[in-house]
This record gives C-alpha cells, sequence and structure tokens, in this order.
C-alpha cells in the first residue's frame, strides 16, 4: 500500500439515486466501526467529517438528467477533496453517498496520476455497468452515469469537473475492470459492447471463479500503479447485504468477496477508495454497514487465512 494515512470523505447524498437514504450512508459506516477497525490494523485515520453541498430537490428529469445542477456541485466538493487528500500524500477514502460520486473521485484520481506519471487501475464492483447517458437512461438518475462521464460521455460540466485543463476523458478503456454486473438496461448493454469494456459479470464469475476474474482484472498491476477500488454495495448480493437502494439478486457470496478484496490487498498497490450506495433506511439493524468495515478491513490486509503474508 502507498500510503499509511487515510482521509476518510464523508459525502452524504443520495441526489444521483432513484429513493432516498444513500446520504445517510457514511454516518452508518461510522457507527459499524470504520475507523477503529482501520485505526487496528496500523493505519492512521484522519477522519476529515462530511462534505457539505445542495440538499435533495426530488424533480423529475430534466434533458434526461435529474439534479444536474446538484450533481454538479457535489461532484466539484469531492473532487476538491479527493485532490487534496492525494496532494497531502494520504490515502482518500470516500463514504458515500450515491455512486453519482464517482465522477468527481475517480476524475481526481486520474489527474492525480497523470501528474504523477502513475499508471490508473480501477476496479468497479458493482451489480451495474453504469454506463447510461441521457439519450438511453430509463430514469434519468445520474448514479446510473458515472462510467460513461468518465469516459467523456456525458454532460460537458461533468466531463470536465477539473479546471487544470487536463486531457480528457478521465478514463481509457484499459484502465477499467467491472466486476459483478448483473444488471444491466438493453440500450445500455449495446453501448458497453460497443465502447469495448472489459466487464466480468455474474456469468463469467459463475463459470471461472473469483480467483480467476481477479487475476485477469488485476493483471498488469505494479509498482507504478495507482489502484482505485470502487465498492459499490449492491455488488454484494442482497441475502448478506440488504442496505441498498438497488439491489439485484445473485451477487457474490460472502467468500468471495473476501477473495476478491483479499487478492486486492495482495498487490500492495491499494491507493484510493469509494465506498458507495450503502442505504441504512433499506438496512437490518446496521448489518450491512457491518459487512462492508469487514470486507474494508480485507482490503486493507486482515486476512481470513492463516498464511503469512509475502
Amino acid at each position: 500500500m502507498n500510503h499509511s494515512t487515510l482521509r476518510l470523505i464523508g459525502a452524504p447524498t443520495d441526489v444521483g439515486a432513484s429513493m432516498r437514504g444513500a446520504g445517510l450512508g457514511p454516518e452508518a459506516l461510522r457507527v459499524a466501526g470504520l475507523p477503529e477497525a482501520l485505526t487496528r490494523l496500523g493505519l492512521t485515520v484522519n477522519d476529515a467529517g462530511n462534505l457539505t453541498g445542495p440538499t435533495n430537490p426530488w424533480q423529475p428529469p430534466v434533458n434526461g438528467h435529474r439534479h444536474l445542477k446538484e450533481v454538479l456541485a457535489w461532484n466539484q466538493q469531492v473532487f476538491n477533496a479527493v485532490s487534496a487528500a492525494l496532494a497531502a500524500s494520504e490515502m482518500p477514502m470516500l463514504l458515500g453517498g450515491d455512486h453519482c460520486l464517482a465522477m468527481g473521485s475517480i476524475g481526481a484520481v486520474a489527474a492525480h496520476c497523470r501528474a504523477t506519471g502513475q499508471h490508473l487501475r480501477v476496479i468497479w464492483l458493482d451489480a451495474h455497468a453504469d454506463f447510461n447517458t441521457s439519450d438511453i437512461t430509463p430514469s434519468g438518475n445520474l448514479h446510473g452515469m458515472p462510467v460513461a462521464v468518465l469516459f467523456g460521455l456525458g454532460p460537458d460540466d461533468l466531463v470536465h469537473l477539473s479546471a487544470a485543463g487536463l486531457p480528457q476523458p478521465a478514463l481509457a478503456r484499459d484502465e477499467l475492470r467491472l466486476i459483478g454486473v448483473r444488471s444491466v438496461d438493453d440500450q445500455e448493454r449495446q453501448f458497453v459492447h460497443a465502447q469495448g469494456l472489459e466487464v466480468f459479470d455474474m456469468r463469467h464469475l459463475d463459470e471461472h471463479g473469483m480467483r480467476a476474474v481477479m487475476q485477469q482484472a488485476l493483471m498488469g498491476v505494479d509498482e507504478r500503479t495507482h489502484l482505485h477500488v470502487s465498492f459499490d454495495v449492491d455488488f454484494l448480493d442482497p441475502d448478506i447485504a440488504p442496505g441498498v437502494g438497488t439491489a439485484v439478486r445473485g451477487g457474490p457470496t460472502y467468500r468471495e468477496a473476501q477473495l476478491c478484496m483479499e487478492m486486492i490487498a495482495d498487490t500492495g498497490r491499494l491507493s484510493s477508495l469509494d465506498v458507495m450506495e450503502l442505504n441504512p433506511a433499506r438496512d437490518l439493524q446496521n448489518r450491512t454497514a457491518e459487512l462492508v468495515v469487514d470486507l474494508v478491513e480485507s482490503l486493507f490486509g486482515k486476512s481470513t487465512l492463516m498464511r503469512l503474508r509475502s
């Protein structure tokens, strides 16, 4: 791992989502003991508190986007906060909030990688491809569009979050791996295929197993790689993680998710992280938040196996 100091950045908003509740996610993770768990692993934890932004106006879509102005404001805050953490040589961990916020988070990480000459690898753990645009979205919800925006396919203001005149788009095809996908809109599926994205959907995972999938997804990661994980909690099967807004049956089991996290930890290259779409309003006694803390511990090297780490 590149940094021993973590900066927790709360972004309590559901402005890009289809239902309310994701804005409660950061506090649920704190209540579940996230800062203390990371401290026990020997990390220095700097909890920077919560960002502030506009409230959710709960309006219908305009030209295929719901709450574009508010989503832009929140993502600019996230971009600035993640950029500041990276500039201070701290590892940013964004506590969402809905997944539209990854536009700001990964936008900042991509800008940092360009400035420092690092290779970027994004592991996107999600039940959804998040590759809708205003032309094909069935809902207008921007939490279904962050990957498309990061590929330069979206509203100009969101695509160009960075004012530094950096090359756009933020992500290139070879920098992204989507894992766990099992719910994709019809037109979105065609769009994903047309872009040639590397998607390890649940059928692929069922046929080949999590170990082979993660070996493929992490292939080429080396000492020059900045590894970013964007973890949408609905990646997990809702039987173990009910506290999400858009649950989809048939996701990874507890053991599969643990192996995924442990193999990321084994690279030693994890450098930034999003934890998104935890919705305590849909949860049972904060069970999902506690599971997420457990999995994040594994991402930072807490092994469930009796083996010596090299």
